[in-house]
């Protein structure tokens, strides 16, 4: 079985998005080289972060998402972020009105049901958790194993946090990757048991 890793890109001072929504500037460093990322042609990073970045995408097989952040990408016009194979979908409500039944994309309610859905269509894959309510829900419970973090260098002074409203108390073990790139610099901790 892979691991669970919770993953976005965070503003110093631990925000992923303003109250609005409106990521800002948090997601510059995806423009900010000249190696790319994916073949969309969009997405340029330093080297630095192609060598972080893309091997990690590539072992995702799971993309776990709340459904908010469904609804505001437009269930990101039925393809997963990143090139991933399948997205399981954490809400109380059904899928949309005339979404497409074949779309790899699984509605769940709850976080035990979305990381048993999202580990059995994985395998041994990596399972992404996004960051934010749902994110924060799954470590409070225990379904964390990592947590990877694109520090980039802005402070947004409120908004979405990245641990969502999680208030209580985790320990991450040290750092075990640390890698500076354009306008960002990359973090992965483990969760400690």
């Amino acid at each position: 079985m892979g691991k669970v890793v919770m993953s976005a890109s965070v503003s110093v001072d631990g925000f992923i998005a303003a109250e609005n929504d409106d990521p800002g500037p948090i997601f510059e460093w995806l423009v900010s080289g000249d190696v790319p990322l994916d073949d969309s042609g969009v997405l340029k990073v330093s080297q630095a972060s192609y060598d972080h970045t893309r091997p990690y995408w590539d072992e995702i097989g799971v993309t776990i998402a709340g459904r908010h952040v469904f609804d505001i990408t437009d269930g990101w016009d039925g393809t997963p972020p990143s090139g991933v194979d399948h997205a399981v979908i954490v809400t109380h409500r059904p899928a949309p009105e005339g979404w497409d039944p074949q779309a790899p994309f699984h509605f769940v309610d709850g976080i035990e049901a979305a990381a048993a859905k999202a580990r059995e269509l994985a395998g041994d894959r990596t399972v992404e958790v996004a960051a934010g309510d749902v994110g924060g829900q799954m470590l409070a419970a225990g379904l964390v194993d990592e947590v990877r973090m694109d520090v980039v260098p802005v402070v947004l002074g409120s908004g979405k946090r990245y641990f969502g409203s999680n208030r209580g108390q985790h320990l991450l073990e040290d750092p075990d990757v640390v890698i500076h790139g354009n306008r960002v610099l990359h973090l992965r901790y483990r969760v400690r048991r």
